[in-house]
């Protein structure tokens, strides 16, 4: 005999501004209405696109979509390297945001990626030389503060994905033992 699940069912009227849904209607397994309010599980309801956020920069930003690992203890390896990355970004991101008095959701992680980039080989050079690493570093967090992302509560995008597929068969053998077929792009003749 299956289970039977209790669930509670919330409906709320959302307060926030431009915010063109009359109504949520919140199913949660949170039953106990005095430790869990309709009006908290409806306000972090709301903060769930904070969430999609870092997830999108995990996966588009950090290159995560596409995992490039085949056995299940690679792909394990390779979600933790990029969280790794993900997290040392973050940890960069707060150090700027506490040194030069930014708010934290204000700093581009975009711009911080790009930035440690450009930054890695220089300070890995100043390896010897504390001073100049100290000088590097220092502005390296200035430049992560001044780059901020304009203020946008409550913004909303579409969900899509912009990259692609590519017109060109997968090499799926050696080089030197893969056959030309004829190219997917219906537009183009055949090879001969």
């Amino acid at each position: 005999m299956p289970e039977t699940l209790t669930v509670r069912l919330l409906r709320v009227k959302p307060t926030v501004k431009g915010f063109r849904t009359q109504q949520l209607v919140l199913v949660t397994t949170l039953l106990d209405a005095a430790a869990y309010p309709a009006e908290a599980l409806a306000a972090l309801y709301l903060q769930r696109w904070g969430v999609e956020l870092h997830f999108r920069e995990l996966k588009t930003l950090l290159r995560l979509d596409v995992l490039r690992c085949r056995s299940p203890q690679m792909i394990h390896k390779e979600v933790l390297l990029h969280l790794i990355a993900y997290n040392l970004v973050r940890a960069v991101m707060q150090q700027a945001a506490r040194c030069h008095h930014v708010d934290l959701s204000r700093i581009s992680f975009k711009g911080t990626l790009d930035t440690v980039q450009q930054f890695a080989a220089p300070l890995q050079a100043s390896g010897t030389c504390p001073r100049h690493r100290a000088a590097l570093e220092k502005e390296l967090l200035r430049l992560i503060a001044s780059d901020l992302v304009p203020w946008r509560p409550g913004r909303a995008e579409p969900r899509a994905k912009k990259r692609r597929p590519k017109n060109y068969q997968l090499l799926t053998k050696p080089r030197h033992a893969m056959v030309l077929t004829q190219h997917r792009c219906r537009h183009k003749a055949p090879l001969t």
